[in-house]
């Protein structure tokens, strides 16, 4: 089936605006879920091994379902996709938000996660796919850099809206936005027009040999799973750190509003990146991409160290304008360098090799911090991101990646 609109100027395809619209409302209920959950757990259980449980009972199911979920997007169509996960993400936010706004025992917070876990492992291979069907050429940087610009958007007021509802009516109302978002999303995503189920041709491959087909792509292309080695390194120690140690240590210090200001900012950051990047052409990009991510060090580091709030904020905003940066250079090599057809499985498998290793770091950081204190496994961690970071670049086919010489046939 013939992709049905996809210019160069992508806001001109009536799908792409559809599309946008649904990311954009999506993206503006998900950006209060963070902190409102963080403060919920913690005020409702007054410790990080509950937040801990939590966050790690969100995370196995999506890391789970990743690799299945690239084989649905690939083999049913991607839109179709989204509009049933939305639907299903929508109704198991809502149960967590009745739960915070109940008062019920946290231990009914886990089933309901779980559930949204598995609905965003199934989009999260399903998003890395669409944007090609439905922008070509110079079009898809702009769109990839449109779409993270509103998320980014989203995550400035996002944090702020949400501190101030968690310290005045509390989190849970913030989660009920998110989830009435995921509904509005599935009407967007409803309106979009894209290739859908593949014709089936007599002898073509099961969904295990089109998941193998995937994996072996990805396994031969070094450029690819280099980078997603590195970021195992990174999420595993990032997001335990700054998801875990973060909340804790606001708690203790600056509080709810001040963390609030410190995602606001790294949000600020990566708005200001995507901004540039409509317009931005870059070579060498993974170079580029890769030394600018050792700028994520400093938030760590300074988190350790016990800084103010306004310093990290600071260092916040720098680390996020390099992450998304990085964000839509690697999401734009992606739908340049490898085929259409494998792009949701390709990407499943980068997802779930970058993914897995989170649990580790969200279970470990508050043994970590119990054994040798929560500043020393901040700044150590600060240390081993930026040097994840560093080490694909000693890969030639990386260096040698450009934004618009693929290598494979479309």
């Amino acid at each position: 089936m013939p992709k049905p609109d996809v210019p160069e100027r992508p806001l001109r395809s009536a799908s792409l605006r559809w599309f946008f619209a649904g990311w954009s409302v999506s993206a503006a209920g998900s950006a209060m879920a963070p902190v409102a959950l963080a403060f919920g757990v913690l005020g409702a259980t007054g410790n990080a091994a509950w937040l801990s449980a939590v966050l790690t009972a969100s995370m196995v199911p999506m890391i789970a379902t990743l690799i299945i979920g690239g084989g649905i997007a690939d083999r049913y169509g991607r839109h179709l996709v989204l509009r049933l996960t939305s639907v299903g993400a929508g109704v198991s936010q809502a149960g967590v938000a009745i739960v915070l706004l109940t008062g019920q025992h946290p231990g009914f917070l886990l089933p309901l996660v779980a559930l949204n876990g598995v609905f965003q492992g199934l989009t999260t291979p399903t998003m890395r796919g669409i944007v090609p069907l439905l922008a070509a050429g110079r079009g898809i940087q702009v769109a990839n850099s449109l779409l993270a610009s509103t998320r980014n958007l989203a995550r400035i007021i996002g944090p702020a809206v949400a501190g101030l509802l968690t310290i005045s009516v509390g989190g849970g109302w913030a989660i009920a936005a998110d989830a009435a978002s995921f509904f509005l999303a599935a009407f967007c995503f409803g309106r979009v027009l894209a290739p859908g189920r593949r014709p089936r041709a007599e002898g073509s491959l099961p969904m295990v040999g089109e998941l193998w087909e995937g994996w072996s792509y990805f396994r031969s292309q070094s450029w690819i799973w280099s980078v997603t080695l590195a970021f195992a390194v990174w999420n595993a120690i990032y997001m335990g750190v700054w998801q875990i140690l973060g909340p804790v240590i606001a708690v203790d210090t600056f509080g709810a509003e001040g963390w609030g200001l410190v995602l606001s900012a790294r949000a600020a950051g990566s708005l200001l990146a995507t901004v540039a990047m409509v317009k931005l052409t870059v070579r060498r990009p993974m170079v580029r991409a890769l030394s600018m991510m050792t700028l994520g060090a400093a938030p760590l580091i300074l988190l350790g160290t016990g800084a103010e709030a306004l310093w990290l904020a600071v260092a916040a905003f720098f680390a996020g304008a390099a992450a998304e940066f990085f964000t839509v250079v690697w999401s734009t090599v992606c739908h340049v360098h490898i085929p259409d057809r494998l792009l949701s499985r390709v990407g499943a498998y980068d997802e779930f090799g970058s993914f897995v290793s989170i649990p580790l770091g969200q279970l470990s950081v508050p043994f970590l911090a119990a054994a040798f204190g929560a500043a020393p496994v901040a700044v150590t961690g600060g240390v081993l991101v930026a040097a994840a970071m560093l080490l694909p670049l000693l890969l030639p086919s990386l260096r040698r990646i450009e934004m618009n010489n693929a290598a494979t046939s479309r």
